[in-house]
């Protein structure tokens, strides 16, 4: 019961900064959705050290094992506008394609470039 509600309160701090960054978007008008501005807020936040990593860690922890859950909502949305898709699918498909290897392709790339940096800095500090 105590880790659910630890869970629970960190959840509710990042979806308050999240809701800050929309409302500073809608107030400021600038073409930035606000969870974005909500995200930046955070990052800010955890670099500067002013939230802790561990106060937001199981919270954030939890939203990421269900996300794929928090996809159903948009996915099922687009079926709004079924009518732009409508006679266009294979292009739908190719940009599916294209932007997943894309993803791949650029998340391989830093994975790489972190890896070897940390496998630097490890080799000076055994040194």
């Amino acid at each position: 019961m105590k880790k659910a509600m630890k869970i629970l309160i960190q959840v509710a701090v990042i979806i308050i900064i999240c809701k800050l960054g929309e409302a500073i978007q809608a107030w400021s008008q600038i073409p930035i959705p606000g969870s974005i501005i909500g995200l930046l807020i955070l990052f800010i936040l955890l670099i500067a050290k002013v939230i802790p990593e561990k106060w937001i860690m199981d919270g954030s922890n939890f939203l990421l094992s269900i996300m794929t859950l928090l996809f159903v909502p948009a996915t099922v949305g687009i079926m709004n506008y079924f009518h732009i898709f409508q006679g266009k699918g294979w292009l739908l498909i190719l940009f599916m394609i294209l932007s997943t290897v894309l993803v791949m392709l650029s998340s391989g790339f830093v994975a790489e470039k972190w890896g070897k940096k940390s496998v630097e800095q490890e080799d000076h500090f055994t040194a």
